[in-house]
């Protein structure tokens, strides 16, 4: 009997929509790629406005501007890096087993091909993984808000992003990372993100100097409705940030999504309840900080750990940062004289770490091989304990921690050398006297000029041009005589 090559497939036989075409590749899947590209625009908005708006709203009204413009910035700037070499260099060709090759992203044959992982095109993926590049610096951001000099600022984002993130990146997503192909779980950026923007964020503030002391002392929210309207950008968007990260449109992804949002929930009500307790008032800050904390710590597990876990997740992520930031800050000198004006290292680093060993607790078999696609490689400490794999969960929990060390020492001496080099060219930090004016000494501009300007006085009705101006020059000369006093 002759051998012969199975008939092709006519695909006259499926629904036009599904026919392939030069627009559409066979390998491609018309359902994951729309899926991810409303995921990484969801992750998009949880920046831009998300912690513009968190931003702008949490801190004085003098740094409402200039916080949210570092935060415009960041975003821009990361992109043209990231398609120019950032992408290659966090997913593309094996350099070093902990750092890619430097390559574009921008040609049309490059961008048509079949993403490393996933079915769907090269393009998809790098803007999916650039928003995950830009929230992470913009949560550096955090850290510094209220006396960064803006130059210094728009040359740490493009050193960063290069000499930073890029290692994290490939070590722990990347196929071919060291730590990737070790059997590292890191689902969605607890390490990459929220422990690199943490530790990160922690030593640029320590770099370049606190607030001014009468920020330091009195720092209230300028716009605590604003806040709030960001933190939810924040919260929602993380569906895409958790929801995304399977590459497809499938269980896992819809497992991750209320996974996160169960963690979040619980975090949040955890921390609520603790400042109640401890201090007899709810605060509204503090929710927002709890609700922060939980989608940090749930991100490396979403999609590998069970509900019942989510919310073991949350009942820690909601006490344990709580306790750091209300007791153990107040104890430490280090902490105390580093000025980390957003708490990012209490919200990211410490959340983020304990999201990291969690998942190294309850990762589930099944569910990693849902994920990864490999049986029995990944096995947290819980179940190898139940199901007699005890050196498998020991193994992946002494994966988790060092993951946490790389992720620490990288950022810490890369962060420091990259500000010590910035310094260089550039101060760091504002002068005292800007740092007095705020916004109008940085850029020109204020968040609410609105009767400053004499705007109001211009639109009331029955005023006539020549009232108008006596007006304003009246208003103008009480306020120099007010600013004399």
């Amino acid at each position: 009997m002759s051998l012969s090559s199975p008939p092709a497939f006519n695909f006259s036989v499926l629904p036009s929509n599904l026919i392939p075409g030069d627009a559409n590749p066979p390998w491609m899947s018309k359902g994951d790629n729309a899926w991810q590209l409303v995921a990484a625009t969801l992750v998009g908005l949880q920046s831009v406005p998300g912690l513009i708006i968190l931003y702008g709203g949490a801190v004085k009204k003098k740094w409402a501007v200039n916080s949210a413009f570092m935060v415009l910035y960041a975003f821009a700037c990361v992109l043209l890096c990231w398609v120019c070499w950032g992408y290659r260099m966090s997913f593309g060709e094996k350099l070093i087993p902990i750092w890619g090759k430097v390559d574009v992203a921008l040609e049309q044959d490059y961008l048509f091909q079949k993403a490393f992982l996933g079915m769907f095109p090269n393009a998809t993926m790098v803007f999916f993984q650039f928003v995950f590049a830009a929230i992470t610096l913009v949560l550096i951001a955090g850290a510094l808000l209220g006396r960064m000099n803006f130059y210094a600022w728009m040359l740490f984002v493009p050193l960063w992003l290069t000499f930073s993130y890029t290692f994290g990146a490939y070590t722990i997503w990347s196929s071919n990372g060291w730590l990737s192909v070790n059997g590292i779980i890191d689902y969605s950026g607890g390490y990459v993100i929220h422990l690199s923007s943490g530790v990160a964020g922690f030593t640029a503030a320590y770099w370049v100097g606190p607030r001014s002391t009468k920020d330091r002392e009195r720092f209230p929210p300028n716009n605590i409705l604003l806040m709030l309207a960001g933190a939810g950008l924040l919260w929602m968007g993380w569906s895409g940030f958790n929801g995304g990260d399977p590459y497809a449109a499938n269980i896992d992804a819809s497992l991750a999504v209320l996974n996160t949002h169960v963690a979040a929930a619980t975090s949040l009500l955890t921390w609520l309840i603790l400042d109640v307790i401890f201090f007899g008032k709810p605060s509204v800050i503090g929710a927002v900080q709890g609700m922060i904390t939980g989608l940090v710590a749930i991100t490396p597990a979403a999609g590998v750990v069970q509900g019942w876990a989510a919310i073991a997740i949350g009942l820690c992520s909601g006490s344990i940062p709580w306790f750091t930031m209300m007791v153990v800050h107040k104890k430490s000198e280090l902490l105390q004289k580093v000025d980390d004006t957003m708490a990012v290292f209490h919200t990211h680093a410490v959340a983020g770490c304990l999201g990291g060993l969690l998942t190294g607790l309850f990762a589930h078999p099944r569910l990693c091989y849902l994920f990864y696609g490999y049986y029995n490689k990944y096995y947290g400490l819980f179940y190898g304990l139940h199901d007699g794999q005890a050196h498998k969960g020991l193994r992946q929990m002494g994966l988790q921690l060092i993951g946490i060390l790389f992720i620490v020492v990288v950022n810490v001496v890369m962060t420091s050398l990259i500000c010590l080099l910035v310094q260089l060219i550039v101060p760091l930090r504002m002068s005292e006297e800007d740092m007095e004016i705020g916004d109008e000494a940085a850029h020109g501009e204020e968040a609410y000029a609105i009767w400053g300007q004499g705007d109001r006085l211009e639109k009331s009705a029955g005023f006539s041009d020549t009232a108008v101006g006596a007006a304003k020059s009246s208003f103008n000369t009480s306020r120099s005589q007010v600013e004399m006093v």
